[in-house]
């Protein structure tokens, strides 16, 4: 009898991947379709909700974000509490277009742009996986930081240049006031109906459990903040098994093309996958295993920046009533951003050196100390916002 391979002996192994094969494709599309209608009845829930807090509570909010460094701060801070900018940024368009009491356009600004750096902490903390091995350390650690550098470049120029001329918002609102006004379209989501529909058990049993409007508030935040957050993970976890076993081949079959064919590929993933983080984070294990340099990785996380912004659009779909086209504005205002940090930043050599340069450096630093990679992390993401903070109470 012919002797069984070791690979060949387990016919139980088999077996039970059959069990585990993947589902039905129309499975997949009524998955994706179905969490997508949930994560756009989240987004109407919250403004629903925050229409119930009252003036009074949301002008103390408004006016604490007024200050454009507590605004940063706040997209900062709550990205990376939820590990998704996606789920923060759906919220601030929420916030925005909320039928009465609106997030002021200007508020958002800062905060969106906040959201872009908090999104960063998890390739970073990624890349702590690779510290017990230096070389693998050091690869992995350069390319995670590289997006941290670039996107701190991209608010300290365009964060000033945003309050001094308001361009971000000026040519926001001339995109959205031309589309509106193109053709009589007006910015009422054609699923407003159904959303209207899901969103009725949701008041009714909140109506059985609270009798006053704060109680009823609250309870519509939190339940459509979870909405929001459940939703895009469970999102996030389809389309990551739809596409998974051709990401890494898309990416690495870039390798070596130009740096416009990567960006695109960075933004495609990105759309694909729902996350920037899944994109991102996938290049670290990638450059720490040196398959892929800090050079080629550039383009790619630039790419997923883009990307990241279709959610907030996907998002003002949800949106009805008198402000929302100021959420279909924010949205636009986060596509600016990253189109305009990535115009500012790449296409000159010696600029784009910056962060390589800045991430290289400080990757042989933490190499030689490993508290320098934790105390990094630290500071970049809760220590400059402290720092901040500070600034603002002490100048203002």
């Amino acid at each position: 009898m012919p002797r069984r391979s070791p690979g060949s002996a387990r016919p139980t192994h088999d077996a039970a991947g059959a069990f585990a094969s993947p589902p039905h494709p129309l499975v997949r599309v009524g998955s994706v379709l179905l969490l997508l209608f949930v994560f756009l009845l989240g987004v109407k829930g919250l403004g629903d909700g925050f229409k119930l807090l009252g003036s009074d509570l949301l002008e103390a909010f408004f006016e604490t974000t007024a200050n454009p460094f507590i605004g940063l701060i706040v997209g900062v801070l709550a990205t990376t509490l939820v590990q998704s900018s996606s789920v923060s940024t759906s919220m601030i368009v929420g916030l925005v277009a909320a039928p009465e009491n609106p997030l002021p356009l200007a508020n958002a600004v800062p905060m969106i742009m906040g959201a872009n750096i908090g999104t960063t902490v998890t390739n970073t903390i990624v890349s702590l996986a690779h510290m017990g091995r230096p070389n693998e350390f050091r690869r992995a650690f350069a390319v995670a930081t590289c997006h941290d550098f670039f996107n701190y470049m991209s608010v300290a120029v365009l964060l000033p240049l945003e309050l001094t001329t308001g361009f971000l918002r000026r040519t926001a609102t001339l995109l959205a006031t031309s589309l509106e006004g193109a053709g009589g379209v007006q910015y009422q989501s054609p699923l407003r109906g159904a959303l209207s529909v899901g969103m009725a058990p949701i008041e009714r049993l909140g109506e059985a459990l609270f009798s006053s409007e704060g109680g009823l508030a609250t309870y519509l935040i939190a339940v459509s903040a979870a909405l929001i957050f459940v939703a895009l993970t469970l999102l996030v976890r389809v389309m990551r098994s739809v596409v998974q076993s051709r990401v890494e081949t898309f990416i690495t079959g870039v390798l070596g093309s130009s740096a416009m064919l990567s960006i695109l590929v960075g933004a495609i993933v990105t759309v694909m996958v729902q996350s920037s983080s899944i994109t991102t984070a996938l290049l670290v294990p990638l450059a720490g295993a040196g398959l892929l340099r800090l050079d080629q990785a550039f383009p790619i996380t630039i790419g997923a920046n883009i990307g990241t912004t279709v959610t907030a659009l996907a998002a003002a779909l949800a949106l009805s009533g008198p402000n929302a086209i100021a959420g279909v504005e924010i949205a636009v205002i986060h596509l600016l951003f990253n189109l305009s940090g990535t115009i500012l930043v790449y296409p000159i050599p010696a600029v784009r050196r910056v962060p390589v340069r800045a991430a290289t450096r400080l990757a042989e630093v933490a190499v030689g100390s490993r508290k320098v990679a934790v105390l990094y992390v630290a500071l970049l993401f809760y220590g400059v916002p402290a720092l901040l903070i500070f600034l603002s109470r002490v100048l203002g």
